[in-house]
C-alpha cells in the first residue's frame, strides 16, 4: 500500500477548496463561536415579522452553513488518515460546536408552530410575491429583504403539516425526555452485536483457520468452496441461537417503542408515522410488497438457475453468495475507468460528460488506498462547493461500477446546489439512491453493449441480477417482516422468538421458492440485521431502484424528454416531496409502474444470463 504522500496529485481530492488553510479554519471557527452569541436576540425577533423572520433565517442558515464547513472539511482530513492526531482533534471541535449550536438553535420550530397556520401561510404568501418583484426587477429594499423568506417556505409548509402530530410543550418535553430509553434496544442490540458476540474461528480457503466475525462472514460466504461456506454459516447462526432470548427481547421492545411514539404522536400506525416525513402514503408501501409477490415467479426462477449453475442437488442458503461467475479478470486502473464510465454515461448529455470531466480535472476525487484512509466509499461536501468522492480503487470491475455509483451521488449534489438555495438544495434519503443507481444500470447496458468476451459478460449480467435480489427482493422481505411484526404489536399480540422465527421462515420460504432447501438457521436471520431497529426504512432501497431502473429504460429506449427531465430531477434537490420529485423524471411510484418496469428487467436480465451460460 503506498503512502498518501507518494500518491500523485491529481489523485488526491483538493480540501482546500472549502478551506485554503487548516489556520482559516480556525478563523471560521471562532467567527461561529462569536456568531452564537447573538442567538438570543434571533429568539426574541424570530416571528415578529415576516422580514423579522427572513432575517432571523438567514443569520441561522450562515451559522449552520459555517458549522457544517468546520465539520466536513475536518472529518475529510480525517478520513485520509484516520491516526492522525490533528484531525482527530478538529473533527471532535467540529462536533462539539455542531451539537452546541443546534442545541442553542432547539427553539426554533417549537416558536414557529406556536404562530397561528393562516399567519405563518400569509408570511410565506407575501415572501413569494416579494420574490416574483425581484424577479422582475421591481423590488425595494423592503421586499429584496422579504424574498429571501421565499428561500424556506418548503420548511415552513413542512412545519405546519406536521402541527396536527404536535403535542402540547410540556407533553413535548415529557416526550423528548424519554429519547435515551428509546435509544436502548438499538444501543443493546448494536453492543451485543458487535462487542458481545464473539463467533469463534472456523476453517476458511486452503484450511486456513479465519477468525469469524461479520466482515469476515461475507467473504466465507462467497467462497467457491462449498464446505467452507457452511462451516461459517452454521457457526455464525449457533451464536446468534444461544442468545435470541435476549436479541428477541430487545427488537420486541424497538418494536413497543415505534408504536408508543406513533400513538402519542397521534398518527394511526408506526408505519404511518415512520412514512410521514416523506409524505408517502402507506397504500404505496403495500403497493411494493404486492408487486413483488405479483412476480415472485422470476425470484424462484432466479434461485432455481443458481441451484443448476451450481450443480447441486440440494441449494441451502449458503449458497445465495457463492458466486455463479469467477472474476472476469482485467485491470481497470483509474483513468481507465474513468473512461469506462464516461463513456457508459454519455447518453445524459454533454454537461453531465464535461462535469465527469471536471471531477478529475478539479480534483473532486480521493482515489488510492493508503495507511489510515477510511476504508469503503462515498460522495460528501458542502454547499457553495463542489462535491467530493472518497475511493479506494482496487482495479477491479467492481471498482469502476463503485466509481459510476459515487459520481452519481456527487452528480447530484451538483445539480442541487446549482440549482436551489442552501435551505432546499439537501435531498432525502428517499431519492438519494435513484441517481447513483441509475448510473450503475446504464454503465451495465454500456459494458454489455461492448463487450463480447462470454466469461465478462456472464460476470456483468450477475452483478445485475444480484443488485435485483439484493436491492429489491431481500430488501422487499425485509420491509414485509417489519410490517408484520408491528401489525401483529399493535393487534395485540405479543412477540417471541418463536413467533418471529416462525414469521421470519416463511417469509424466506416464499421469496426463495421450493428449489431452496428450509433450514432451521436461517428462520434466525432476523436476529442479524441492525436495519430492523431503524423500522420501516428497508422498502426505500427497493423503490429507489425501481425508480432508477425506470429512469434507465426510459433514457437507454430514447423517450422524448427523458435526460432533460432526469436532469431536471437531479437540480431539484429537496424542493418538494420525494414523490413530487420523482414526477419530474417521469416517475410516478404511486402507479406502480416503476416496480412493474423493475421487475421486468429483472425477469429480462435472467433470461440473457441463462442464455449465456
Amino acid at each position: 500500500m503506498a503512502k498518501r504522500e507518494s500518491i500523485a496529485e491529481k489523485y488526491k481530492w483538493k480540501l482546500e477548496d472549502i478551506y485554503e488553510t487548516d489556520e482559516a479554519w480556525e478563523k471560521d471557527f471562532v467567527k461561529l463561536d462569536g456568531m452564537m452569541e447573538g442567538i438570543p436576540a434571533i429568539r426574541e425577533k424570530l416571528v415578529d415579522s415576516a422580514r423579522s423572520l427572513a432575517k432571523c433565517l438567514d443569520k441561522i442558515e450562515r451559522m449552520e452553513h459555517i458549522a457544517a464547513n468546520l465539520f466536513v472539511y475536518a472529518r475529510m482530513r480525517r478520513d485520509e488518515d484516520n491516526s492522525a492526531p490533528k484531525y482527530q482533534a478538529m473533527t471532535s471541535r467540529a462536533t462539539e460546536i455542531s451539537v452546541r449550536l443546534s442545541s442553542a438553535l432547539s427553539f426554533v420550530s417549537p416558536e414557529l408552530l406556536k404562530v397561528k397556520k393562516s399567519v405563518l401561510h400569509r408570511y410565506i404568501e407575501k415572501a413569494e410575491a416579494a420574490k416574483k418583484a425581484v424577479e422582475l426587477g421591481a423590488a425595494g429594499k423592503k421586499e429584496a429583504a422579504l424574498a429571501r423568506l421565499a428561500d424556506f417556505d418548503f420548511m415552513l409548509r413542512e412545519l405546519l403539516r406536521g402541527k396536527k402530530h404536535v403535542l402540547s410543550e410540556k407533553e413535548e418535553r415529557l416526550l423528548s425526555m424519554t429519547g435515551e430509553i428509546a435509544g436502548a434496544p438499538r444501543d443493546i442490540f448494536t453492543m451485543l452485536n458487535n462487542a458481545d458476540l464473539a463467533f469463534g474461528t472456523v476453517v476458511g480457503n486452503k484450511g486456513r483457520r479465519v477468525k469469524l466475525t461479520h466482515g469476515s462472514y461475507i467473504v466465507l460466504m462467497q467462497s467457491p468452496d462449498r464446505e467452507v461456506r457452511e462451516r461459517a454459516y452454521n457457526t455464525l447462526y449457533k451464536v446468534y441461537r444461544q442468545n435470541i432470548n435476549t436479541i428477541s427481547t430487545a427488537y420486541a421492545a424497538s418494536v413497543k417503542k415505534d408504536i408508543f411514539y406513533a400513538r402519542a404522536k397521534k398518527f394511526d400506525s408506526a408505519i404511518e408515522r415512520s412514512l410521514f416525513s416523506d409524505a408517502v402514503p402507506v397504500s404505496l408501501y403495500n403497493n411494493l410488497i404486492k408487486t413483488v409477490h405479483e412476480n415472485i415467479g422470476t425470484m424462484h426462477r432466479y434461485v432455481q438457475l443458481r441451484k443448476d449453475a451450481l450443480k447441486l442437488d440440494k441449494l441451502c442458503m449458503y449458497d445465495i453468495y457463492a458466486p455463479l461467475v469467477q472474476d472476469a479478470g482485467g485491470e481497470y486502473n483509474f483513468d481507465k475507468a474513468m473512461g469506462i464510465v464516461k463513456k457508459g454515461l454519455a447518453c445524459l448529455g454533454d454537461e453531465y460528460g464535461a462535469l465527469l470531466a471536471a471531477s478529475v480535472k478539479e480534483r473532486w476525487i480521493d482515489v488510492e488506498e493508503t495507511p489510515g484512509k477510511t476504508s469503503g466509499a462515498y460522495s460528501w461536501g458542502v454547499y457553495g462547493v463542489h462535491p467530493y468522492v472518497l475511493l479506494n480503487h482496487r482495479g477491479d470491475l467492481d471498482s469502476v461500477f463503485t466509481l459510476a455509483h459515487e459520481l452519481g451521488h456527487a452528480m447530484h449534489t451538483h445539480y442541487s446546489n446549482a440549482n436551489q438555495p442552501e435551505a432546499k438544495a439537501g435531498y432525502t434519503i428517499f431519492v438519494a439512491e435513484v441517481a447513483s443507481t441509475v448510473n450503475e444500470i446504464l454503465l451495465t447496458h454500456h459494458l454489455l453493449k461492448t463487450t463480447r468476451a462470454k466469461k465478462q459478460r456472464l460476470y456483468i449480467l450477475n452483478h445485475y441480477l444480484d443488485q435485483f435480489r439484493t436491492t429489491v427482493l431481500r430488501q422487499t422481505m425485509f420491509a414485509e417482516f417489519e410490517k408484520m411484526t408491528h401489525g401483529n404489536v399493535e393487534n395485540g399480540t405479543p412477540l417471541t422468538y418463536e413467533s418471529l422465527c416462525e414469521m421470519y421462515g416463511d417469509l424466506n420460504s416464499f421469496y426463495h421458492g421450493d428449489a431452496m432447501e428450509r433450514d432451521e438457521n436461517i428462520t434466525y436471520e432476523w436476529a442479524r440485521i441492525p436495519h430492523f431497529y431503524n423500522a420501516f426504512y428497508v422498502y426505500k432501497y427497493a423503490t429507489g431502484f425501481s425508480c432508477a431502473v425506470q429512469i434507465a429504460t426510459d433514457i437507454l429506449s430514447g423517450k422524448k424528454g427523458a435526460v432533460e427531465n432526469y436532469i431536471k430531477f437531479l437540480s431539484s434537490g429537496g424542493s418538494a416531496h420525494p414523490l413530487e420529485l420523482l414526477k419530474i423524471a417521469g416517475v410516478d411510484l404511486g402507479s406502480g409502474k416503476p416496480e412493474e418496469v423493475c421487475m421486468q428487467a429483472f425477469a429480462g436480465a435472467l433470461d440473457e444470463f441463462a442464455e449465456a451460460l
